[in-house]
């Protein structure tokens, strides 16, 4: 067995895997009778018979059965609809019951009891929109729905999930209708999987799957498919999210999805009564809580109980409740002082109430002493400190208490404290888990990488020492007032921070390393103030260096501020405009010059570094750098591999003292870059032994040549391609700097090299927007160099510039892939118009796998796609002269080069079929017509005596709808 087979490796254990666990495997054809044809894209006679079977009463024939399905079929084919199929599957539709002449919700699954639903998997799942058709791998259906499409990629293909992900894509743009109806993705190439929501397909959206007991492809796939898991994904962990007037739609992360669970069966414990949670930043920790409150209010275990969400402050509040009212939770009760939350409580209400850690000041000891009320805490780490912890439990003695944290708890009695509040019932102190590392591993977060300033801009290390690092308040700081408190004592050390010289400087600093370093990636920054007052002059300094519109400041503002500091107080409408704008790439400004704000709760993906002039320690200083660590990608492939921190404070200089955790939690926080130069000149130096010999003293032709044929073999490629990828990402985040000097010439070489291999092998891929953006301008500025060049385009799209490649002193193997790649440019160019083409472009992409797979040497190769070339030569002229339409001209040239029929054969073949394409023009929108053509097509094939005529008409006509408009 191949391991490059996608069918044998991927496709078909997954089916296998998940026949295994319950479902139900469907042949295609099979499937296709149920469905009742290609245009519908779902099981009609099974859910007919399931919303009989789940709606007694209710659904009480089959044409109230089809009624809903077809108000189900009908949903837009855009994320509103997917939002309104999602309501039907929670059960949140209803229909109108005559006998009791009212509206009845109406049920399509049921999460409660697995046997009272049907499970189907299917495989070449073909559906067709209008005129085009896609063709899904695998689907997975419940009671008839399609609720999962899964991708499948060879194992051997390094970039198979940017490849599956992208036919995702296409799936939602050429196929909405079924894509309305599934509720997530899952994509494979059996050494990862990932899934992600439905009509989220921004990269960050696509998450790791893993289970604790996951390793292998089929554990993977078992636990991701295990029937009542998925169930339980589709009831409670899709999230449907409205901001700003526009709908997202979120799935849980593994993590989050195994914290909810536990938080739930902590809170079902009646022996145990407390637990804490720690998400690193950036990991969904307010869907966990969201998800967690859902989930306990609608739990009838916990008879109709009170879900308090306390956070610690009042930025905190609004974000959480504009979170809740997004994904439209109903009412909230939000505690708007301490006498309403006292009353609410009294008033023993029922549901989720929102309030702030301070309103439990003082409050009276056992205002309620239920057991069924859940108190969620944001936050745990800061918001239980002092005596209001205590007020807390004091006033609610029988409630379950769960606390969250972004950051791992302290080593100091602070910490301590913390543990003992929420974690003395599980070992570790932890109830849920999910560290730094783990974060990066899985992409939900991107590596740190920190660079210390130049010496001569490092704040004096004595004073850093006297009136930072041994100020006794440091132990456990745990907030950034907090932490103000601390730095307004230190009056050298602000002094020292805010000399108007080293502003300067620092500035001029900053602005050089911004312009060179992180703006031509297309990334935004950071620069963090010592207090409001150096943010003010640093901007000042800023704008004699950068355009002053490249920069804003965004600081508190006070009713007392001198003038110097109103200058640049923003209202909060121009906030929110500054907040919006900084997160959008390409838009200014393109640097914020902060203190407090934003440093803690803001989440902007295109931020990359924070240049960093404030001391900080512990809690505040993850918390603020954890702001660099959110992955970005966009369309444009700009692709963020990790975040920097430039420490112009010298808080790196012993990460242990600035950090005062268990050193396995905040493993891989942050890395210097002295790392990254040590592991970029090591693959340098494999490279120098592995791949750049291979073009070494040949001339360009010759160069390209042996390039070529030593990547034949498909892993091989791929591995290359892994390398240099990994290689691109080191060079883009150390370029420019001295240290590369020595690397150029080779690092350029590879460049080639990877451009001549993508060029050549996968034409259909296009090679620029693979590169980063430090790479694509070295592409720019050298598009040939003297060892490798890529295969040029150098004349005018048709058979006569083919004919002439073919005539040029090139070797034969760097011929081949010069025709092949230049029919896929003509194929891709014309086939749209000209559909004869399109078997053209077939049969070169078969001979193209044939030669990769050596099942031909370059000579034979370039004898098939010479005598190809003479065929779409005289496809050319007998176009301009035939009279049959380009449908029937485009079957006869289908039939000569794909079915290798003699052409007066083939000719006369679709001849007899022309009249059909004449009298049917709307087949392709119009069901009735294409079932019409579909009988002529039928009756052509059979009167020439050709044996496979369903396959046949089936090739042809999704030809025919391939070059469709």
């Amino acid at each position: 067995m191949t391991l490059s087979s996608e069918r044998k490796t991927v496709q078909t254990p997954f089916l296998r895997y998940a026949q295994d666990v319950g479902w139900t495997y469907l042949p295609p054809d099979k499937a296709l009778r149920l469905r009742g044809g290609e245009g519908s894209p779902i099981l009609r006679a099974v859910l007919v018979e399931q919303l009989q079977r789940l709606n007694p009463g209710v659904v009480d024939s089959v044409t109230k059965a089809e009624e809903v399905i077809s108000r189900l079929a009908r949903v837009r084919p855009t994320i509103e609809g997917n939002l309104e199929a999602w309501e039907y599957l929670k059960g949140l539709k209803t229909v109108f019951v005559e006998a009791e002449r009212r509206e009845k919700n109406i049920r399509l699954l049921d999460p409660d009891r697995l046997e009272a639903n049907t499970f189907h998997i299917t495989d070449e799942f073909r559906f067709v929109s209008g005129h085009t058709a896609i063709r899904a791998d695998v689907v997975l259906l419940v009671n008839g729905i399609p609720v999962v499409v899964v991708e499948a990629k060879a194992a051997t293909r390094s970039e198979g999930i940017a490849e599956a992900l992208d036919q995702i894509r296409r799936y939602h743009e050429q196929g909405p209708e079924l894509m309305a109806q599934a509720q997530l993705f899952a994509l494979t190439h059996l050494v990862h999987f990932f899934y992600g929501p439905t009509w989220n397909l921004s990269r960050k959206a696509l998450f790791n799957w893993k289970d604790e007991q996951a390793g292998d492809f089929e554990t993977l796939v078992k636990t991701f498919v295990a029937p009542r898991r998925l169930l339980r994904v589709l009831s409670d962990y899709i999230l449907f999210v409205r901001k700003d007037g526009e709908l997202a739609k979120a799935v849980l992360r593994p993590h989050q999805m195994r914290a909810v669970e536990k938080v739930v069966a902590r809170s079902a414990d009646s022996e145990k009564r407390h637990g804490l949670v720690w998400h690193t930043q950036g990991s969904g920790k307010t869907f966990t809580m969201i998800t967690v409150a859902k989930t306990l209010l609608a739990d009838p275990r916990f008879q109709n109980p009170t879900v308090l969400l306390i956070v610690d402050r009042n930025e905190l509040q609004q974000q959480l409740f504009q979170n809740l009212e997004a994904v439209g939770f109903g009412r909230v009760e939000v505690a708007l002082n301490k006498h309403h939350l006292r009353d609410l409580l009294k008033r023993d209400t029922r549901g989720l109430i929102v309030s702030m850690i301070h309103k439990f000041d003082q409050a009276d000891s056992n205002l309620n002493t239920r057991a069924n009320i859940f108190v969620l805490v944001d936050e745990a780490h800061r918001s239980t400190g002092g005596d209001l912890g205590n007020y807390l439990m004091g006033a609610l003695p029988n409630a379950t208490f769960v606390g969250f944290t972004g950051t791992p708890i302290d080593r100091t009695v602070h910490g301590k404290g913390t543990f003992k509040v929420f974690g003395g019932s599980d070992p570790g102190g932890y109830l849920d888990k999910y560290s730094i590392r783990e974060s990066i591993e899985d992409g939900t977060t991107v590596p740190l990488h920190y660079q210390m300033a130049p010496n001569d801009l490092v704040v004096d290390r004595e004073t850093m020492e006297q009136e930072f690092w041994a100020t006794a308040e440091l132990e456990g700081v745990a907030d950034v007032e907090e932490l103000n408190r601390v730095l307004d004592r230190a009056v050298t050390l602000k002094n020292m921070l805010k000399n108007r010289e080293r502003v300067d400087q620092i500035a001029r600093f900053v602005a050089d390393h911004f312009r060179q370093r992180i703006r031509p990636m297309g990334y935004k920054a950071f620069l963090v103030a010592v207090d409001r007052e150096a943010c003010c002059l640093y901007k000042e300094a800023l704008d004699r260096y950068l355009p002053p519109e490249a920069s804003r400041v965004v600081i508190s503002r006070g009713h007392n501020d001198p003038p110097h500091l109103r200058r640049h107080h923003l209202s909060d409408d121009e906030e929110a405009a500054v907040r919006k704008a900084f997160r959008r790439p390409d838009e200014d400004p393109q640097l914020l010059i902060v203190t407090d704000k934003l440093l803690t709760g803001y989440d902007a993906p295109i931020l990359y570094a924070m240049y960093l002039d404030k001391p900080m320690r512990d809690h505040v200083l993850l918390q603020a750098i954890a702001r660099v660590n959110r992955p970005y990608e966009d369309e444009t492939g700009r692709r963020k591999t990790n975040g920097l921190i430039v420490d112009f404070v010298g808080i790196f200089d012993n990460l242990e003292r600035a950090l005062a955790f268990d050193s396995q939690d905040v493993e891989g926080v942050v890395e210097g870059l002295d790392v990254l130069q040590t592991h970029f000149a090591a693959m340098i130096q494999e490279a120098r032994a592995t791949y750049l010999p291979i073009a070494q003293g040949e001339t360009e032709d010759k160069a390209a040549e042996a390039v070529l044929l030593r990547f034949r073999d498909k892993e091989d490629r791929e591995a290359f391609y892994r390398f240099f990828r990994e290689l691109e990402e080191i060079y883009e985040i150390l370029s420019p700097d001295p240290f590369l000097r020595p690397y150029l010439e080779d690092y350029q070489a590879l460049v080639a090299m990877y451009r001549l291999l993508r060029s050549a092998y996968e034409p259909h891929v296009p090679v620029d927007k693979s590169f980063l953006r430090k790479t694509a301008e070295i592409v720019q500025k050298h598009t040939a160099t003297q060892a490798v060049h890529e295969p040029a385009a150098t004349y005018e799209i048709g058979a006569g510039a083919l004919l002439a490649l073919i005539q040029e002193t090139t070797p034969e193997t760097v011929k081949v892939f010069n025709l092949l790649k230049e029919l896929h440019r003509l194929v891709e160019a014309r086939g749209g118009g000209q559909p004869h083409l399109i078997p053209i472009g077939e049969r070169a992409e078969a001979i193209r796998r044939a030669f990769e797979e050596r099942q031909l040497t370059s000579r034979q190769a370039l004898a098939e796609l010479e005598t190809l070339v003479q065929n779409l030569r005289e496809a050319e002229e007998q176009r301009r002269q035939s009279t049959l339409s380009p449908e029937a001209f485009a079957v006869a040239w289908w039939l000569r080069v794909q079915k290798r029929l003699d052409a007066g054969r083939a000719d006369e073949l679709a001849t007899a079929m022309e009249p059909a394409f004449r009298q049917f023009p709307y087949w392709a929108t119009s069901s009735s017509q294409e079932r019409e053509l579909r009988k002529a097509l039928y009756k052509a094939l059979i009167d020439a005596d050709i044996k496979e005529v369903v396959a046949w008409t089936d090739e042809m006509l999704t030809l025919l709808r391939r070059a469709g408009p």
